[in-house]
């Protein structure tokens, strides 16, 4: 079965789960009378490299935005992002007219009453907790994907922001860039044909790290940095390096996350639901096999992997390893045709795993297909210039945003079904995407949840 967004918000309507209500209290900072230019305040929660070089900036930059609070577990991080704030808003303006407020725990930076919205940017395990604290305290969301850990935190975090009525982004911004937008049109309106095979090809990560224990760093709360998560002695390869803007190790290990399936995979797998019209479904067949990371610290799936999924509409989507054969992107076969997008010479920030490459961002098997354009009667998609500035709009017109909570849902949901599958590669798993459980198989089923280590679980 496919559920579209009209399915979903039937159901909604029906059971009350993820049905959005709208805020009875909206921030004084965005529509108070007396508030200078009618403000959005900020709250930065996670410091690291994705915030510094990519939310933040994506922000800032916005006059009527200012970022007023920073948190971050480690106090060199949250020292450093005040600087990095109240620096930027004095050489734009002449001078900071902020004080930034810092915080070691985010709890306190949402018990903020100034704070109207907030950017959360840390580690994948705290995503889905901290996004439901800050629901739960009436902040607007942008959050890094990917949405949760688990598929069973996913349903939380959607539930708990569509109760709470809070606008929600989730970080995929390919959906703001323009030729990302009109692929998926294209493919919709018909250009290629019928829609059979959708292949999304992502990168691996590498096997290694250093896993000796060392000391703990001075200003660091390692113990809360874990979380829910196991204790685990402390290592730097584990963590994230001195160098603020390299690549962290904590995305190379299971404990913290799924990998490049759900790193890049919640970009890619989003634009192949949106060109699908699956945006509120997910798969109805999934099956994988991958080669996992041993011997270092480092264990999650490398490049070797290849998954297949098939919905309920009869198309095929699999994921596969990038390779100069099959470059990073998503290609998309009909029966007429095919087109083939990617980010081009778009890096998120400078250590991307994927460099810009010198290829052409949109292609197709004949280039009227690109230049047949959609017509005024056509179906034409949510049209976003920039993924930051839509979520303020949104912020402010209390409107949804490109990327809602059950969308970004959905698209990290598909992502940790084909890390399942990866798993239990002996056999073809059948999902239920209404129910959002595996068909007669306890022992996949019991992968859609983790357990938590108290007191941070939830």
């Amino acid at each position: 079965m496919t559920m579209t967004r009209k399915d979903f918000l039937k159901r909604s309507l029906a059971t009350g789960v993820g049905l959005f209500v709208a805020p009875t209290i909206v921030p004084a900072s965005v529509f108070g009378a007396n508030a200078p230019s009618n403000r959005i305040n900020i709250g930065a929660i996670g410091t690291g490299r994705i915030s510094r070089t990519h939310d933040m900036p994506g922000v800032w930059k916005y006059d009527n935005v200012r970022i007023i609070a920073a948190c971050d577990l480690d106090a060199k991080r949250v020292v450093a992002a005040k600087g990095a704030i109240e620096g930027y808003y004095a050489k734009k303006y002449g001078k900071s007219d902020v004080d930034v407020k810092t915080y070691e725990h985010y709890e306190e930076l949402l018990a903020n009453k100034d704070v109207d919205a907030v950017l959360i940017s840390t580690p994948d395990h705290w995503h889905a907790k901290i996004g439901i604290d800050a629901a739960n305290a009436g902040k607007d969301i942008y959050m890094q994907k990917p949405t949760s850990l688990t598929v069973e935190e996913g349903r939380k975090l959607s539930n708990a922001v569509h109760a709470s009525g809070r606008i929600f982004q989730i970080g995929s911004q390919q959906r703001s860039m323009e030729q990302f937008r009109y692929a998926c049109e294209l493919v919709r309106n018909g250009r290629i044909g019928q829609l059979q095979e959708i292949e999304v090809r992502l990168p691996g990560d590498p096997a290694g790290g250093n896993a000796e224990e060392m000391p703990i760093p001075e200003g660091f709360n390692y113990e809360k940095w874990l979380g829910q998560t196991p204790y685990v002695p402390y290592t730097r390869d584990r963590v994230h390096p001195e160098d603020i803007n390299a690549r962290p190790g904590w995305l190379r290990c299971e404990q913290f996350g799924a990998g490049m399936i759900t790193g890049w995979g919640h970009h890619h797998f989003d634009i192949a639901h949106w060109a699908m019209d699956t945006e509120y479904s997910g798969p109805v067949e999934v099956s994988g096999r991958a080669t996992f990371a041993t011997g270092g610290l480092w264990d999650v799936h490398m490049s070797d992997f290849q998954t297949e999924m098939r919905y309920a509409n009869g198309v095929i989507v699999r994921g596969m390893t990038d390779s100069k054969e099959k470059p990073n992107g998503v290609l998309f076969k009909g029966t007429e045709g095919w087109i083939f997008v990617c980010r081009g010479n778009y890096v998120a920030s400078a250590s991307d795993p994927v460099k810009a490459a010198n290829q052409r961002s949109l292609q197709a098997s004949d280039p009227k297909i690109l230049t047949s354009g959609i017509g005024e009667n056509e179906i034409h998609l949510y049209n976003s210039k920039d993924h930051h500035g839509n979520w303020l709009e949104a912020i402010r017109t209390r409107q949804a945003p490109i990327t809602p909570v059950e969308v970004a849902h959905r698209s990290c949901s598909v992502c940790l079904l084909q890390h399942i599958a990866m798993k239990l590669s002996d056999r073809k798993l059948y999902w239920d995407p209404v129910t959002e459980r595996f068909k007669n198989d306890d022992q996949a089923n019991a992968m859609l949840s983790r357990h938590m280590r108290p007191p941070y679980n939830f």
